[in-house]
């Protein structure tokens, strides 16, 4: 297969391009570094473009070398044929190619297998090609008692094994019959008897039926966990006629065998073959194959789904550089303060115990007020856990009794930073500070720049992910790494404050370079120029070229360093300001001069339009951040505990999650409540994504209170809204046992994801 015109025609651009692209992969490039910086050689791939290029390119070269040991195995057995050969080159899938090799894979020793050593496989040879044959007659033949074969019956027998595996490894066969029951196929589930009890979250599922082709993925993984946990038994039904579609795919078989006649006895025992080859050998192994080819579909959705939401996480708004005091809450253990300065670094920690069993109230407002006051907080942040709203409320309290200071407060997530306050990166880090006092840093951190501390924690702890445990980790941690490694490229990184763990995703950095980075910055001082890097150790000319052009170095020698300019651009720029008649220096933020350039003067061999324009728009506004900006969310007074809502009640929250089905909302009350897809806006919304992202500031109606289950369904409709959804034209409306069975698909209180991404 030619990977070139493949990808090519999938992402319908020229081959020239995706040849270019692939080049430079192969060539050690990053897609950040391809896309910003190699737009003339790839005819313009963005960065989206280019992550499905790299993710196609890696599955078909896998393809092709499978393919090749494929040809070889079969070479190797003397049974490769010119159609096989021809058939197996064409393959496109890995589930066809395996499908074209399985009566050449070795295997087992089998029952069809037994009865060949037998002597029986002329005996099924006899009764394809001569159907007007006795089986029973012609079996008498081929009795070997030193085989067991004692019987007439017992040869028939083996006869039918042998018939049986052949049709079980016939590609086309079985590949039609996949295709059928994936179609028309549905999936039941029930509870595992006895297990009601033990089974309660997964209660939506103890009679549930939906087509196996329309099942998402939050349902999918949802069924497959239960079934893991022996708590659902999953059967796949061919057709909602059960009885009439085993039928007609035993036909299927039956033609494939050309039986037109079942008067005559060869023809009547090969139906019979046929019906038992379905049951038992076919349907049992497409089964399979469609529970996989479902979980397969899940996992890539879901894996999908998280990237997005790890993306909008990322990308959050950040607070900047402001002296922040980071608070971690708890009841019993106490509060865990930490307040760093501008530039992230620790300055005080303290613990206080305002609520109970101490119920140092004052004390507590006295303490944190001396803080404050004597390192100038500007921000306090305040993780959402446990003791939340008690503690925003001891900071209320502070900001009443002591008018005289100025900040603000803010509550945000703190999904991970228990995980990253264990961590051996903290513990380095932070060799002489309690575990728990880690955890304030992290909080304190996050609230200045989100990327900068996110991408210290596995991205699978920070709790943006459906069912991230069970999906495929390989796969999950290319989609993940592609997404932090976008977006530390797009904000770009200060060389002279990032950690090492921010450094490593930059285009080029290892984790060695980076560390080495840190300590040359240590040893020798803050970076003045780009130039410098090159000093390095093991930052050779390769990576530098890669790193460069993401690497900020603020009030340098240079002012370019300060950009995203990349520096074997720098020359063009000298050209810029020649034709403008001003310093490099006096070009940057002079959106009128630049805007009277025209691009086009300064093409070369070297550099194309598409980069001369990103160059006059960075001159235009260097190092932009495309995060937006900070806003905070303002949890109302009163509502502090799921018994505290009431229906009806409006509120304001944050976005915590986006899935298919709707989007998660923390509106203080530490559990998050679900905006069903249904319920996201007034008219008919197909993605979620296209309304909400993770991160956002919204209003929203409480629907429904399930305290028992810890649900809470919430509604971002207007007031007067239409409480049912409109319905596309072209959208199927279930029949009443569809609503009835795919309950998850008309409520979201019982979805049963609500339950699994409960905190």
């Amino acid at each position: 297969m030619d990977v070139i015109q493949k990808i090519a025609e999938e992402l319908a651009v020229p081959a020239t391009q995706v040849n270019a692209a692939v080049i430079l992969l192969d060539e050690g490039a990053t897609v950040p570094f391809i896309a910003r910086y190699r737009k003339e050689a790839t005819g313009g791939l963005d960065d989206s473009q280019l992550r499905l290029l790299e993710e196609r390119l890696i599955y078909l070269r896998e393809l092709n070398t499978r393919r090749e040991t494929i040809l070889d195995s079969i070479r190797s057995q003397e049974k490769l044929t010119p159609a096989l050969e021809l058939a197996i080159k064409g393959a496109e899938t890995k589930t066809r190619l395996e499908d074209l090799y399985l009566p050449y894979k070795p295997k087992r020793r089998t029952k069809a297998q037994i009865a060949r050593e037998a002597g029986l496989e002329p005996l099924a040879d006899t009764i394809l090609n001569d159907r007007n044959s006795i089986p029973l007659s012609i079996a008498e033949n081929y009795l070997n008692t030193e085989h067991k074969i004692i019987d007439a019956q017992a040869a028939l027998d083996g006869a039918r094994q042998i018939i049986m595996e052949r049709l079980s490894e016939e590609a086309e066969l079985v590949s039609t019959l996949r295709t059928r029951l994936w179609n028309k196929g549905l999936l039941h589930a029930t509870v595992a008897k006895g297990k009601e009890q033990e089974a309660a979250k997964f209660k939506d599922y103890f009679d549930y039926q939906e087509a196996i082709n329309k099942i998402p993925s939050h349902r999918a993984l949802a069924l497959f966990r239960g079934r893991n946990e022996n708590l659902l038994n999953i059967n796949l039904l061919p057709d909602s006629d059960e009885k009439e579609a085993h039928l007609r795919c035993a036909q299927i078989v039956a033609h494939h065998l050309n039986i037109t006649d079942t008067q005559k006895p060869a023809e009547a025992w090969l139906a019979e073959t046929a019906r038992f080859a379905w049951k038992v050998k076919l349907f049992t192994r497409i089964d399979l194959d469609l529970r996989q080819q479902l979980r397969d579909t899940a996992e890539q959705e879901a894996i999908r789904v998280f990237a997005l939401n790890l993306k909008d996480l990322l990308l959050a708004a950040p607070a900047g550089e402001k002296v922040t005091l980071g608070l971690d809450p708890g009841i019993r253990t106490g509060v865990k303060a930490a307040i760093v300065d501008a530039t992230g670094k620790l300055v005080a920690t303290e613990t206080i115990y305002p609520h109970a069993p101490k119920n140092q109230w004052d004390a507590s407002i006295a303490t944190l007020a001396k803080l404050i006051k004597q390192h100038k907080v500007e921000l306090v942040s305040i993780g959402n856990g446990t003791g939340s709203r008690e503690t925003d409320q001891l900071v209320a309290d502070l900001m009443k009794q002591h008018k005289d200071l100025s900040f603000n407060k803010i509550m945000i997530s703190e999904a991970g930073a228990s995980v990253y306050s264990a961590s051996e990166l903290a513990s380095k880090e932070f060799p002489d500070i309690d575990v728990s006092l880690r955890g304030a840093v992290s909080i304190a951190r996050r609230l200045q720049d989100p990327l900068a501390e996110l991408v210290k924690i596995e991205a699978k702890a920070i709790g943006v992910g459906q069912y991230q445990h069970d999906l495929n980790q390989i796969q999950l941690a290319r989609g993940l790494d592609a997404v932090v490694e976008d977006c530390v490229n797009a904000v770009g990184v200060d060389v002279n404050t990032a950690s090492a763990e921010l450094l490593q995703q930059v285009s080029g950095l290892s984790r060695t370079i980076s560390k080495n980075i840190i300590t040359f910055r240590d040893e020798n001082g803050a970076f003045s120029n780009r130039k410098q890097l090159k000093k390095v150790p093991r930052l050779g000319d390769k990576a530098y070229e890669q790193a460069a052009g993401f690497l900020r170095i603020r009030h340098g020698s240079n002012p370019l360093d300060n950009s995203s300019v990349h520096p074997e651009a720098y020359p063009l720029v000298k050209n810029i300001a020649v034709k403008a008649e001003k310093p490099v220096a006096e070009l940057i933020g002079k959106t009128q001069l630049l805007n009277s350039l025209n691009p086009r003067d300064f093409i070369t061999d070297a550099f194309g339009l598409p980069t001369i324009v990103d160059i006059l728009q960075e001159l235009d506004k260097p190092a932009r951040d495309p995060r937006p900006e900070f806003k905070s969310v303002q949890f109302k007074e009163g509502v502090e505990k799921i018994t505290d809502l009431k229906e009806g009640m409006r509120l304001e929250g944050v976005v915590t999650n986006v899935a298919n089905f709707g989007a998660f909302v923390d509106i203080g009350v530490h559990q998050d409540g679900l905006v069903h897809i249904s319920h996201l806006a007034d008219v008919f919304v197909k993605d979620p994504r296209d309304v909400v992202k993770t991160g956002d500031r919204v209003m929203v109606k409480v629907v429904e209170i399930d305290v028992p289950r810890k649900r809470i369904a919430l509604s971002m409709k207007k007031e007067g809204g239409e409480e049912k959804q409109a319905r596309p034209a072209n959208e199927r409306v279930p029949t009443k046992r569809t609503v009835k069975k795919a309950a998850p698909v008309q409520s979201s209180m019982a979805n049963a994801f609500a339950s699994a991404l409960q905190k």
